[in-house]
């Protein structure tokens, strides 16, 4: 609570948490965008013990992000961080996950989380096709959304009951949700950078042969194509989602 109090008369905003995977992730290009708001990012990895808050009081909001793990994982830090995204739902606060970060939002309001039934992956660019709901929201943002997003999954997500589908997809119908006014399930990746796509292309190579997969060509053929067109979603998305938008 002094914390609290020492942040308002300071006019410092409150930090956002950020709950990453594996030893080496960085959460990119939004890290870079929440930290240019002027947020500190409050990096947690449950992984490797990192706790999670018992309350985001404190926080701005909550990002989780991917992983190259199951959200149907029998792993502790797995069901922890399920059982956890219930605080930022309860507790009104934004929360936005990605990838595997949606999948866990979904599965903790029971939604399931299956592979392609042909073993088929979206790694690349791909298509993005928003419903009504998300067409609303589009014009509430002020930017429509991107036509084409970059994935790396090979499993997906129903919308659970209670969310709204804002997006859709061919292989994984369900692209994007949304739960309440500040909880928010992308499939897709808006936080990777060029440096991130060139690494996860190498050190996953083999995982380019999976049905369905873009070769490195073809995804670094997408980035230049679509990437500047996500760069401005996401940056108005986030002013959206934390309510920091500049005033007209």
């Amino acid at each position: 609570m002094q914390r609290s109090r020492a942040m308002a008369r300071e006019g410092a905003k409150a930090p956002i948490l950020i709950v990453l995977h594996q030893e080496h992730s960085t959460p990119g290009r939004v890290g870079r965008l929440l930290a240019e708001r002027g947020h500190r990012l409050d990096i947690r990895r449950p992984r490797f013990g990192d706790p999670l808050p018992e309350t985001l009081g404190e926080h701005a909001g909550a990002v989780i992000f991917g992983g190259p793990m199951s959200a149907n994982d029998p792993d502790d830090f797995i069901k922890t961080e399920i059982d956890w995204v219930g605080v930022p739902l309860k507790e009104s606060k934004p929360f936005l996950g990605l990838c595997l970060g949606a999948q866990m939002l979904a599965k903790h309001l029971g939604a399931g989380v299956w592979q392609h039934p042909e073993g088929r992956a979206e790694i690349g660019y791909y298509p993005l096709l928003p419903t009504e709901a998300g067409e609303r929201l589009s014009e509430v943002w002020g930017v429509p959304w991107p036509s084409h997003v970059y994935h790396w999954h090979r499993e997906g997500f129903d919308c659970p009951s209670g969310a709204e589908t804002l997006a859709t997809g061919d292989d994984f119908p369900t692209q994007a949700i949304q739960v309440g006014e500040k909880a928010f399930g992308l499939q897709f990746h808006p936080e990777v950078t060029h440096a991130m796509i060139c690494r996860w292309t190498v050190v996953a190579e083999e995982r380019l042969s999976t049905p369905g997969a873009q070769d490195r060509v073809r995804q670094l053929d997408g980035r230049f194509q679509y990437d500047p067109h996500v760069s401005r979603w996401i940056d108005r998305f986030l002013d959206h989602w934390l309510d920091e938008r500049t005033p007209v």
